[in-house]
């Protein structure tokens, strides 16, 4: 058994993984990244969030962004079911910054970028290297063992591990800590489209939300070389009412909303037709001893409001934040990760009160702002990612039109150090 020691280990490539390792080199620390795919590989989520532009500032990728030829973002929209279009949301109508212009990113080439930024700033990568277990030290995670594409079984030893595993949740899973929220279960079936209609001027990369019945939905995200990503959202029972064939599911969901079928009509589908579901899961912790989880293998939200890449993004900073300072007071034990996820939990469960209400039948944002205008800024700061704030105001007058969820009590650190449910790994 070959044997290593590291910094800090991080468990997976993605958005969150490398943010946390830039962070960390920024710091002086040099992070190991075992990431099991060779990039660039595939991944859906297409859509920037205006206040991803904060992490993205921190770690050094605004330039490279503008530099990009990813399709420019100023705006969301948002159409019935018989095709009638919103007024687009401008963000800078709201947000005097240069935030306010985002993008819409293919994911593979976006991945790999801050995989390359985070090599830049002094993190090690290994690719094609699947992290199998955790090492523990009675109640303490103390790095993992990971096999490499030959074979090769190394172990990594470090006084942090950061899971950045994504929706595969490694450490979560298998400590029987995924825990997910059964009001938002769905299924999402989607693909890719060449030729497709596109809004002009500022509208072309805006983001359209297009409802079908039963507050089942599509979203349309215009990327650059003529793509658009697009795909339908909803509840098992209905997609699957008369065929489990994503292909004619997909196809007979698009007649059902005049808008998609008029914008897809030039166009035809240039990848398969993909599923996924289950869509909504918060781990019952966020960090132990000698681990910290961050992204997707922390929390998992309904897409609606494209929130995960800013989640992934935040987490990774504030992760890295806290293992820094941890490091170098010489304590690693999760007390030092509790303000860590106390702040995720806080910006997800704003956001997560915005969806349940966006699948509330009888619930509108009009009726809202209707009834409390002087809620309008409260209401954008939580649409574009402006998380950091207070925002009970905002969903007491929610309330009033929409059931919401009671805030989950998990999320944050365990009692005590060897407190865990399951059997462990």
């Amino acid at each position: 058994m070959i044997t290593e020691q590291r910094d800090v280990v991080v468990i997976g490539a993605g958005p969150a993984g490398c943010a946390a390792a830039t962070v960390l080199g920024q710091w002086g620390r040099r992070p190991l990244i075992l990431e099991q795919e060779k990039f660039p590989r595939y991944l859906v989520g297409e859509s920037l969030l205006p206040y991803c532009y904060f992490p993205l500032k921190r770690i050094g990728m605004i330039d490279k962004l503008k530099a990009s030829n990813f399709q420019k973002k100023y705006s969301v929209q948002f159409v019935n079911a018989d095709g009638k279009q919103s007024q687009p949301f401008y963000f800078d109508r709201h947000l005097d910054h240069e935030a306010a212009q985002t993008w819409q990113v293919t994911r593979g080439r976006f991945d790999e970028m801050l995989l390359d930024n985070a090599v830049e700033h002094g993190a090690e990568v290994m690719q094609e290297t699947k992290v199998n277990s955790l090492l523990r030290d009675g109640d303490a995670v103390t790095g993992v063992r990971a096999e490499s594409r030959d074979g090769t079984v190394r172990e990594f030893r470090a006084p942090v591990t950061i899971d950045a595993s994504g929706r595969s949740a490694f450490s979560a899973g298998r400590q029987r800590w995924r825990v997910p929220d059964d009001e938002l279960k769905k299924i999402a079936i989607w693909t890719y489209y060449r030729g497709a209609g596109r809004d002009e001027g500022l509208d072309e990369g805006a983001t359209t939300v297009a409802y079908v019945e039963g507050k089942n939905w599509f979203w349309y995200i215009p990327l650059s070389d003529d793509l658009v990503s697009v795909g339908i959202v909803g509840e098992r029972d209905y997609l699957y009412r008369d065929t489990r064939d994503s292909k004619e599911i997909f196809l007979r969901e698009i007649k059902k909303n005049a808008w998609i079928r008029d914008h897809l009509e030039p166009g035809h589908p240039v990848d398969t037709f993909r599923v996924t579901g289950d869509f909504s899961y918060r781990s019952e912790y966020c960090a132990d001893n000698g681990l910290v989880l961050v992204g997707d293998a922390f929390a998992f939200l309904d897409p609606v409001f494209s929130s995960g890449v800013l989640l992934a993004l935040t987490s990774g900073e504030l992760a890295a934040d806290a293992v820094h300072q941890a490091l170098n007071k010489g304590d690693n034990s999760a007390a030092n990760f509790q303000d860590y996820g106390k702040k995720m939990c806080s910006g997800i469960e704003a956001m997560r009160n915005l969806v349940y209400a966006f699948y509330d039948e009888g619930f509108s944002f009009r009726a809202v702002l209707q009834e409390s205008p002087e809620l309008h800024g409260d209401l954008t700061d939580c649409l574009i990612g402006h998380l950091d704030r207070d925002f009970s105001t905002l969903f007491g007058a929610v309330a009033k039109f929409a059931t919401l969820p009671a805030p989950l009590s998990h999320g944050r650190i365990p009692l005590h150090g060897t407190e865990r449910r399951g059997a462990g790994v």
